[in-house]
């Protein structure tokens, strides 16, 4: 009778064991699905930031008078992943590596390219030029 009633509490022990680590595996699985959904979040708006803050960079020397120019800097990454930015068609697409992100804002007609790093942006001749 003693042996039976060992074998019965090493088994219930095992039992609530695999309950518990199964609840923990399931938790963690969601926690983890939870935080890779606010990663792409961040890395989206990151990208939409970009993209914004070079359209703003376009209007505010569209909407100043002749001898406007700045500098002004677009980052190498974002959050340390690669991402792409170019004009085409007067429209800026600024993209993520791997391409599931992506933004594409409309922008005046300018001449010139944008590019990674330092920018300068002038107008002249009522023409904006980016990096001339």
């Amino acid at each position: 009778m003693k042996f039976g009633k060992k074998s019965q509490g090493a088994l219930e022990f095992m039992s609530i064991t695999v309950v518990i680590i199964f609840l923990f595996v399931i938790m963690f699985a969601a926690l983890n699905e939870n935080y890779g959904e606010k990663i792409a979040k961040k890395h989206n708006k990151d990208l939409m930031t970009i993209a914004y803050v070079i359209q703003d960079e376009i209007n505010l020397a569209d909407d100043s008078s002749d001898g406007y120019h700045r500098e002004f800097k677009v980052p190498e990454n974002v959050n340390g992943y690669n991402y792409s930015v170019s004009i085409v068609s007067d429209i800026i697409y600024v993209k993520s590596y791997d391409e599931k992100n992506a933004i594409a804002l409309p922008i005046r007609t300018i001449s010139g390219n944008i590019i990674k790093g330092n920018n300068l942006i002038k107008k002249q001749n009522g023409v904006i030029l980016l990096n001339p």
